[in-house]
């Protein structure tokens, strides 16, 4: 196997106004990364704090539809202003905003991926914002790599579910990113439980977590976030940042403040 990650050192330089840059990955499809990257968003902008994300997933970009953003983003002399989410202002980078039919796949190989994400740092007017959240592709191949080598990321956020092969898949994430020396905060078990309407009581629908395979390899589990049907019904009508469970929101507000 050829392990050249850090065969050709990118030059990352920190870009003005922008304080922290958090990625947020998975090792596969599916965990709901692009949610939790959605709700962390609203959680930091209800706070006060200026919030913007970068859709880095350009073969599955996620962000503008659960947050409502379908404008598109205004020229300014030789850089791009990023349209606004509705209600509370998130900043959006997607390429699905740069595309004349959302439905239109994008076939690209990984030269021209990073040149689109390369642009979309560099020629992006981002403005001064406190956070800026980065939805990385799933995996650990070329479009990622390029990604956390390419941004200067201050932390990596991973993103799993309750079952064993999602925290094997996610594990290696995790050993990317420490051997990018990117700091790991640790993950986030999405879909780790769910509430009976009737009786109330939280139950497993995955069966019990396999958060220890993770706590072994030294990933902390930083929240356990519920299947929640109100949150794939605000997706689906792009009205996610109306979320307002205000326990899972805490709980993902605690995360961006771990150094």
């Amino acid at each position: 196997m050829n392990e050249d990650h850090d065969s050709a050192p990118i030059a990352k330089a920190k870009k003005v106004g922008v304080d922290h840059v958090l990625a947020i990955g998975s090792g596969k499809g599916g965990v709901g990364k692009s949610s939790v990257t959605a709700l962390l968003a609203v959680a930091l902008q209800r706070q006060g704090f200026k919030v913007g994300i970068l859709d880095a997933d350009l073969t599955g970009p996620s962000i503008p539809k659960l947050l409502g953003v379908d404008g598109m983003p205004k020229a300014a002399f030789s850089s791009l202003i990023p349209p606004v989410s509705p209600n509370l202002g998130i900043r959006v980078m997607s390429i699905n905003l740069l595309l004349d039919d959302p439905y239109k796949p994008v076939i690209w190989r990984g030269p021209l991926v990073a040149n689109v994400i390369k642009q979309f740092w560099e020629d992006v007017t981002w403005g001064e914002i406190d956070y800026l959240l980065v939805d990385l592709p799933p995996g650990t191949s070329d479009a990622p790599l390029t990604i956390m080598q390419l941004l200067p990321l201050d932390g990596f956020l991973a993103v799993t579910s309750p079952q064993s092969l999602s925290a094997m898949v996610v594990i290696k994430a995790v050993n990317m990113a420490n051997m990018l020396s990117i700091p790991v905060l640790g993950a986030v078990e999405n879909m780790s439980y769910a509430i009976c309407p009737y009786c109330h009581q939280a139950w497993e629908p995955f069966g019990s977590s396999h958060s220890e395979e993770l706590e072994e390899h030294n990933i902390p589990i930083l929240a356990k976030l519920p299947i929640d049907p109100s949150i794939a019904k605000l997706g689906d009508e792009g009205k996610l940042e109306t979320y307002d469970n205000a326990e899972v929101m805490q709980s993902l507000l605690a995360i961006a403040t771990i150094k």
